[in-house]
């Protein structure tokens, strides 16, 4: 039996939108959160899509999200501020605060600014890609509750801390988007969802060993037991663990330390969310010719995909290109849901009172139904 269901780009947006009105958000507030949602799965980015949207109405039904929450700008210059965001919706905050870092930058030549006591932002890399739509630099980055073990330890102590950047190119703009530990809690949901064992090298148990026990490893860093996800490079020295490490505390710093925010360590306790970020918007003109400067970089990246290919392989890419890619496939022919995440949705349905037929389809609740007899 087939695992994933697929469904329209604009069936998800009518399911996302209306029920993120039916939670209490306003017109604008549930646009600027869909798109920043499923941007993410058009990326092909599934591990923070629509399976992220149990995290949402969670976070909304324990009162970590506020839905009438007004940020505030609490510390202001002409190139940088500090936003506190009173647990608010974290696609919200995080679009207005590039939204200033933008217009900052456009007066001044650059700009960051910090967000504190704000809650899940979804994909880095949208708001990296803002500022890049508008000519700019953009670059985007969050702490999270506390996954990533430090190297040598056994106590998740920061969290997965993406850092996206983005900067205009042709015929593709370069953008990377990851986290800073080996891949990020959505993915160990999506395995967990699916009954497979992790990839070794992914992830450690309570004791600070590695382990593939996707279910085990989540339950322990939600009961702060110990235990959780690698930095990049894995667990010793020799394969690079303290360059994950490392980046995940510059992370830390654009995000929890600027803003006087909470660090990954204190977030997720005590019924409070409490996550932080950074947003950076550059320029290029401060530089020179920003065109001349975009078609330099377009040069290099023509370089890089023309460069001699290893044995065997026919393509290298540069960043951006394969989100391109499943942007048009996925707008073209349809997004794949989980079925997991398929019976959530079901569940929220059925929480908000919309009719399940109309939005996901008359065989969405007979799947979900037999869930049980995938092999998940």
């Amino acid at each position: 039996m087939a695992k994933m269901v697929k469904y329209s780009y604009e069936q998800l947006k009518k399911f996302c939108t209306d029920a993120f009105l039916k939670f209490g958000f306003t017109d604008e507030e549930s646009r600027i959160i869909v798109d920043v949602l499923l941007t993410s799965d058009l990326y092909g980015i599934e591990s923070h899509g629509m399976q992220r949207l149990v995290r949402y109405h969670k976070g909304i039904e324990k009162g970590l999200i506020k839905i009438d929450a007004k940020p505030e700008i609490v510390f202001d210059t002409p190139v940088s501020a500090v936003i506190e965001g009173h647990d608010g919706m974290g696609q919200l905050l995080g679009y207005k605060a590039m939204n200033i870092a933008i217009e900052k930058a456009k007066k001044t030549g650059m700009a960051v600014v910090t967000v504190r006591n704000s809650n899940h932002y979804g994909i880095a890399g949208y708001y990296a890609k803002m500022a890049c739509r508008e000519g700019l630099i953009g670059m985007s980055m969050t702490n999270s509750e506390a996954i990533m073990v430090p190297t040598f330890g056994k106590k998740a102590m920061l969290g997965s801390n993406p850092i996206a950047i983005a900067m205009p190119a042709e015929p593709y703009d370069f953008f990377f988007d990851a986290s800073t530990t080996v891949v990020t809690r959505g993915k160990l949901e999506i395995y967990n969802k699916l009954g497979k064992p992790l990839p070794e090298g992914w992830a450690l148990d309570k004791n600070g060993k590695g382990t593939t026990d996707a279910g085990d490893v989540l339950k322990n860093i939600v009961a702060k037991a110990g235990g959780g996800i690698m930095p990049l490079g894995g667990e010793t020295e020799q394969s690079g663990s303290h360059k994950g490490y490392g980046y995940g505390m510059f992370c830390e710093i654009f995000t929890s330390i600027l803003s006087m925010g909470l660090t990954s360590n204190h977030t997720h306790i005590g019924g409070k969310g409490g996550t932080c970020h950074g947003f950076i918007a550059i320029n290029p003109a401060v530089f020179g010719d920003s065109e001349a400067i975009k078609e330099h970089l377009s040069t290099l990246l023509k370089e890089l995909r023309e460069s001699p290919k290893a044995e065997g392989q026919e393509r290298i890419y540069t960043h951006g290109e394969k989100e391109v890619f499943a942007y048009e496939d996925r707008m073209k022919n349809g997004i794949d849901v989980n079925i997991g995440t398929l019976a959530e949705m079901v569940d929220l349905c059925k929480y908000l009172n919309m009719n399940v037929d109309e939005y996901l389809g008359s065989e969405a609740s007979r799947l979900t139904l037999q869930k049980s007899s995938y092999d998940m």
